[in-house]
């Protein structure tokens, strides 16, 4: 067997059917849509959440709450990442974009407490989290926060 003998599978190809031409195509008069009433005219179709003169559901319900138009997005960086980093060195989102760990320094960058930091280093970014600020301290760090 090749591949150009090989056949459409039965049922494969299906006809679209065509609908409104007369009572002799079977699908004639009504077009399938059943009798009269709202849903078999054209146009504009029911719209969703309208209940006749009924108060609607989403009326009905207690207003709760608000959402947050943007949330704020960090760019995360480890802690053990900069344990790599030269003694005495100014981490800033520019030093982390050079290294690579991080795509891009227009955007905000937060620090992470994972991992273990030994060497002094003077950290200039956005946010911190609080065991990353206490390692960092801890190593004979400075932290110098960035006000956006």
């Amino acid at each position: 067997m090749f591949l150009h003998e090989i056949g459409k599978p039965k049922g494969a190809r299906k006809k679209k059917r065509i609908v409104g031409r007369g009572q002799g195509s079977g699908r004639g008069k009504t077009s399938g849509r059943g009798e009269n009433g709202q849903k078999s005219r054209s146009g504009r179709a029911i719209i969703h959440g309208l209940e006749g003169g009924q108060m609607p559901l989403i009326r009905r319900l207690p207003k709760v709450g608000f959402r947050v138009r943007r949330r704020t997005v960090y760019q995360l960086v480890k802690l053990s990442m900069l344990s790599k980093i030269k003694e005495g060195t100014l981490v800033n989102p520019e030093f982390l974009k050079e290294k690579g760990l991080i795509k891009n320094s227009a955007k905000r960058v937060k620090i992470l407490g994972l991992g273990e930091i030994s060497k002094p280093l003077t950290v200039q970014v956005h946010a911190l989290s609080k065991s990353a600020e206490e390692k960092i301290v801890k190593a004979g760090g400075k932290i110098e926060p960035i006000k956006k």
